[in-house]
């Protein structure tokens, strides 16, 4: 009798564990890089405008002139997708490099200077973290209105705490480092040593937990635009797309609604294999 020849889900699950980690790696790199090159380029990838109305292929199926179909307008869902891409990753993107920024220079300053500036910063982060990131978004776009500004300042805010708690505890520890004390002995001031050299250090280690502070903040913007309070027609957004599209699953169109939802859990877990790989290859782990 002939052995079968291994499929390929047989052959990666036999490979090493290294191997493996390797693979996904490599496919979350992939899935990230691919989404983002669409949304950069998205006119001159996606085959039709956003907005292109044609009501003859209206909740088409697959087919050679729409690859993943269209919508309840007949609009098609590949152009919407690729246009979505844009506001879908620029909103996570400019919450975590905002929550990285406040965070890292809260956190520094805590963890550098101690005392009571440590201990009231401690509380403003106990208060923000009674708070969840979706309800202060919520609470922005009742004060400021809907769209992406107002949820996005006030993600950055709620998700700046969890950056600004790393950080202290990590520049706490690089406080009683030899090149601390070396620095301090040659005469150079506190704020110098706490900006040129204990900032750098601990900055590789903030970034790729921040990193995985992406995909919850994706996932947040696209249930506010789900829930019409994000992203407004007729800009194209995954959340937004999922929203229009529920009309046409009650008549058991389903196509509409599962395409930009599957983006994003793809794009939700790439980020999060990503983080978690950075994570582990710089080491960071949060000093106890």
């Amino acid at each position: 009798m002939t052995t079968p020849t291994p499929t390929l889900a047989v052959k990666v699950l036999r490979a090493p564990r290294a191997h493996r980690t390797r693979l996904v790696f490599g496919i979350a790199c992939g899935v990230v890089a691919v989404m983002t090159l669409a949304a950069v380029f998205a006119p001159f990838v996606a085959p039709y405008p956003p907005d292109a109305v044609d009501f003859t292929a209206v909740n088409a199926g697959p087919s050679a002139a729409h690859w993943l179909g269209t919508d309840g307008l007949g609009r098609d869902l590949l152009s919407r997708l690729v246009y979505g891409a844009r506001t879908a990753l620029l909103g996570p993107l400019l919450v975590v490099i905002g929550s990285t920024i406040i965070g890292m220079l809260l956190g520094l300053l805590a963890g550098w200077r101690s005392g009571w500036i440590d201990a009231v910063l401690g509380r403003v982060f106990d208060v923000l973290f009674a708070f969840p990131s979706l309800l202060l978004a919520i609470m922005a776009v009742a004060l400021f209105g809907k769209g992406l500004v107002a949820p996005v300042i006030a993600m950055s805010i709620a998700y700046a705490p969890f950056v600004a708690r790393l950080t202290r505890a990590l520049v706490k520890a690089e406080r009683t480092r030899p090149y601390v004390s070396a620095y301090r002995v040659q005469g150079f001031g506190g704020a110098w040593i706490a900006l040129r050299r204990v900032l750098p250090n601990v900055t590789p280690i903030v970034g790729a937990q921040s990193t995985l502070n992406f995909g919850y903040v994706l996932a947040e913007l696209a249930g506010l635009s789900f829930l019409g309070l994000g992203v407004q027609p007729p800009t194209p957004d995954w959340g937004a797309m999922i929203n229009e599209a529920q009309s046409g699953v009650a008549g058991g169109y389903f196509l509409p609604a599962i395409v930009p939802a599957v983006a994003v859990v793809l794009v939700v877990v790439a980020v999060n294999i990503i983080g978690e790989e950075l994570s582990d290859r710089i080491g960071g782990g949060v000093p106890a």
